[in-house]
C-alpha cells in the first residue's frame, strides 16, 4: 500500500473531523440505573422549580434582616428538614431554628450560622452583622419548572443520574451502543483456554479492546483470531461487516505475514493514513471500507499489535471514534496537563506517549521493557505525551498526559 503517514496532530484531526460527520439515530428507553454510561438521547426537563422553596443551606436560625445589626432574638420555635413552619411570619427580634435543606419560614430572608450564634435561655445573641439572602438559596435558583437540565448528547454518569433522580425521571431514552467488531490477527496468538506452547502467546489484545470499547460505550464484538494468511484475514474482515466500526490488531507493520493493509486494500478500502509518527503506534491505519449490496460502507483502524501500542492507539484515535457513534460528539482524547518529576529524554520526529503514573499534578515515567510490556503498562495510570520537537524534557516542566 503507498505510504500516508501523518504527523500526531494532523491524525487527531482527521480522526476527529470524520468523526464530526457521525451520527447516532437508534434509540431506546432504559431503567435509570441502567442509563450509566450511556448517551442521553432527549432532554431531561426539571418537573418544578429546584429548590422549590426557599431553602437554608446551613443549620443555624432563620431570621429577618432590615436594617442595623442583629443582636438578641426571642426563639419563637424550630423547622427542620422536610417540614415547613405553620407558624406566625418572622418579625423583627424574633428567630427560628432551621437545619440545613429546611425551607426558610415566611417573614424570614436570611440563616445565621449556629456557630456564629451564643445561645441564651430562650434567646440567642448573634456576634456578627448578617446580610439579607445570606445562607438561603432562593426558589427556582438552580431550575425552573420546564428548564432543561440535562441535554440530548450528555454522557450519563453519577452526577446525570442524580439530577434526574431528582427531577422524578425513572426512565431515561439513550442511545443504542454501536457494535465493534474487534478482530486480532497473527499466527502466534492462542485463546484463554489453550495451553500456548513457547513460542506463542495469549489472546489479551482482544480483551483489552473489549474492555476499552466497554469503556467507551461501544458494545465489544470479539471475533476469532484470524491467522496471517490472506483467506482468513479477509474472513474475520468480512465477518465484522455487520458492526458499526471494525477494529483490527496486529498485522498492520511491514513484515512479510503483516497482511491487513494488502486484505483491506483488495477489498476497495479507502485508506486515510497508514501511520502516525508517534511511539509507540507508528503503523496505526485509518480507513472506509466501501459499501456493498449488503453492507453500508464502515470506518475501520488497524491497530499495531504490541498491546501498549495498541491500546494507546485505541485511546487516542479509536475512542473518540465510538463516543461520536454513541452519540456523544467528536470531542478529542483526554488530555490534562501534569508536572514532570524527573528529566526525560526526547525523539525529534516522533510523538511518544510513555507509561507513567500520575500522583496529584506530578507524573513519572514507569519503566517499560518495550510496547510488548504488559506489567508496566498495569503499573502506569496514564501516559505522557512527549512532543516531537523535543531532544529532552526537564524535571518541573508541565507536559500533557494522556488519560486513560
Amino acid at each position: 500500500m503507498p505510504d500516508n503517514v501523518l504527523d500526531f496532530e494532523q491524525a487527531i484531526a482527521l480522526v476527529l473531523g470524520y468523526a464530526a460527520g457521525l451520527t447516532a439515530t437508534e434509540v431506546e428507553e432504559v431503567g435509570l440505573l441502567e442509563a450509566r454510561g450511556r448517551v442521553l438521547a432527549g432532554n431531561v426537563m426539571a418537573d418544578r422549580d429546584q429548590p422549590p422553596f426557599d431553602r437554608s443551606t446551613r443549620d443555624g436560625f432563620a431570621v429577618r434582616v432590615d436594617e442595623g445589626r442583629l443582636t438578641e432574638l426571642t426563639v419563637a420555635g424550630q423547622v427542620r428538614a422536610g417540614e415547613m413552619w405553620t407558624g406566625e411570619a418572622l418579625g423583627a427580634g424574633v428567630a427560628i431554628e432551621i437545619m440545613t435543606g429546611a425551607p426558610i419560614p415566611a417573614g424570614a430572608n436570611a440563616v445565621v450560622m449556629v456557630e456564629h450564634v451564643e445561645r441564651l435561655e430562650g434567646s440567642i445573641r448573634v456576634s456578627r452583622t448578617l446580610q439579607a439572602g445570606e445562607n438561603v438559596v432562593p426558589t427556582g435558583s438552580e431550575a425552573r419548572a420546564g428548564q432543561v437540565v440535562i441535554a440530548a448528547g450528555t454522557l450519563v454518569e453519577a452526577a446525570e443520574i442524580a439530577l434526574a433522580a431528582a427531577c422524578g425521571r425513572a426512565r431515561l431514552s439513550v442511545f443504542w451502543r454501536p457494535r465493534i467488531a474487534i478482530v486480532a490477527t497473527g499466527d502466534e496468538l492462542v485463546e484463554l483456554d489453550e495451553v500456548p506452547e513457547l513460542q506463542q502467546i495469549r489472546n489479551s489484545n482482544s480483551y483489552a479492546l473489549a474492555a476499552l470499547v466497554e469503556a467507551a460505550g461501544g458494545e465489544a464484538v470479539r471475533m476469532p483470531i484470524a491467522k496471517d494468511v490472506r483467506e482468513a484475514v479477509r474472513t474475520a474482515i468480512e465477518s465484522g461487516r455487520r458492526a458499526d466500526l471494525l477494529v483490527l490488531s496486529g498485522g498492520v507493520s511491514m513484515g512479510q505475514y503483516d497482511l491487513v493493509e494488502e486484505v483491506l486494500g483488495a477489498m476497495g478500502a479507502e485508506f486515510f493514513f497508514t501511520g502516525v509518527r508517534m511511539q509507540p503506534g507508528k503503523p496505526v491505519v485509518f480507513g472506509r471500507l466501501p459499501a456493498t449490496g449488503d453492507f453500508p460502507a464502515q470506518y475501520f483502524f488497524g491497530l499495531p499489535g504490541n498491546p501498549i501500542s495498541t491500546q494507546v492507539t485505541f485511546h487516542v484515535f479509536v475512542e473518540p471514534m465510538i463516543r461520536a457513534l454513541c452519540g456523544a460528539g467528536a470531542g478529542g482524547p483526554r488530555f490534562v496537563q501534569a508536572t514532570l518529576a524527573e528529566d526525560v529524554a526526547g525523539k525529534p520526529g516522533l510523538t511518544r506517549l510513555l507509561p507513567a503514573r500520575l500522583d496529584g499534578v506530578e507524573v513519572k515515567l514507569v519503566g517499560w521493557q518495550g510496547s510488548g510490556d504488559l506489567a508496566a503498562n498495569a503499573r502506569a495510570n496514564c501516559y505522557a505525551l512527549l512532543p516531537a520537537d523535543r531532544e529532552g524534557f526537564d524535571a518541573r516542566e508541565v507536559i500533557r498526559i494522556l488519560l486513560r
